[in-house]
């Protein structure tokens, strides 16, 4: 099991995350964004990607976007405030309801995996209802990843009423399902 763990632009080498460190999107544009390039082998089963964001947008933005050829939504963590999270695996939409934003930093962690669909939203370490979504499918290995925007084709297509405004931290991804267990240590910063 391998986990990428992002800083910048580059990969941190395993062991390594990015602490009290924030990408800063100062505007609506569609110009501002951060592309990662881990080093993905082969076709995704199983994925986890926790993030912190902050933010005072009250329409909808893309937070984390994977795109690859043939499908601009292969994964995709798209908030619709007040209070509507959707996951997108490979094009299908799991709009999960949760608490309505606060002022504040939120610890989001999404899991997926394709021997069940099941799609897992973790909002502050709150498990919210899961949903499922193209069991049996996989997210290619050829992807663009993006922070900010909404891809509408790879690694670009980005749109202005979809980007993101605020602050993101300590973005992690792992080729796994993260437990509970494990996600309470990710919130703690005991687990990178």
């Amino acid at each position: 099991m391998n986990r990428v763990t992002f800083i910048g632009q580059q990969l941190a080498p395993i062991g390594h995350v990015l602490n009290s460190k924030v990408f800063i999107f100062l505007k609506e544009t569609n110009t501002s964004y951060v592309k990662l390039r881990p080093p993905i082998s082969k076709p995704l089963a199983k994925l986890s990607v926790c993030l912190y964001s902050y933010t005072d947008l009250s329409r909808p933005y893309s937070l984390f976007s994977i795109a690859t050829p043939g499908k601009d939504n292969a994964f995709l963590i798209y908030l619709q405030p007040p209070n509507i999270c959707s996951v997108y695996i490979n094009q299908a939409a799991s709009n999960i309801k949760t608490d309505p934003e606060t002022l504040d930093w939120r610890h989001l962690c999404v899991t997926w995996t394709n021997d069940t669909g099941v799609v897992q939203l973790w909002v502050n370490g709150k498990l919210y209802p899961r949903k499922v979504s193209m069991k049996g499918s996989s997210i290619a290995a050829e992807t663009s990843i993006v922070l900010g925007q909404n891809q509408d084709s790879v690694g670009g297509g980005f749109d202005a009423s979809q980007s993101f405004v605020g602050e993101i931290s300590d973005v992690n991804m792992w080729d796994y399902v993260l437990t509970p267990e494990h996600i309470q240590k990710v919130i703690s910063g005991d687990l990178h």
